[in-house]
């Protein structure tokens, strides 16, 4: 039986985790991306603008960690969007789809009581690394 490798992702180019946790975690071809906030990178504080900017500003972060993954955005198969308050779900979409445009991943939000750092959204993702081909399927 071959032996499966659990890879820790890291990248510099996105804020440190806030607690325990890898920033992404690769197992086989599946790369599973912890909650990323809207963190700036080197002050490791909330971008200001509230839910907009966080927001925008957590899938920038993201990206980071696809790229370093060899994944992206377009490779994201699912994301779980974690809100303080469920109000601003249409902002979120306003931002979430200058980054998924087309051939959106599966996706599941929640209104949550706290989040990390008083943020207002978190996002994480499960997404394919390497070649990932899309496919159309119509019943």
């Amino acid at each position: 039986m071959a032996n499966l490798i659990r890879q820790l992702v890291t990248t510099e180019k996105a804020p440190k985790p806030v607690a325990p946790y890898s920033q992404a975690v690769i197992w086989d071809r599946t790369l599973y991306v912890s909650g990323v906030l809207g963190l700036d990178r080197d002050s490791m504080k909330m971008v200001a603008g509230g839910v907009v900017a966080e927001t925008r500003q957590a899938l920038i972060n993201l990206g980071h960690i696809l790229e370093a993954a060899d994944s992206g955005y377009e490779k994201v198969i699912k994301t779980t969007i974690l809100l303080e308050d469920i109000s601003d779900f249409a902002a979120v979409n306003e931002i979430y789809k200058e980054f998924f445009p087309i051939d959106f991943p599966a996706r599941t939000a929640y209104q949550v009581g706290n989040l990390p750092l008083n943020a207002k959204v978190e996002i994480e993702v499960i997404a394919g690394i390497g070649d990932v081909s899309t496919i159309h399927l119509k019943v």
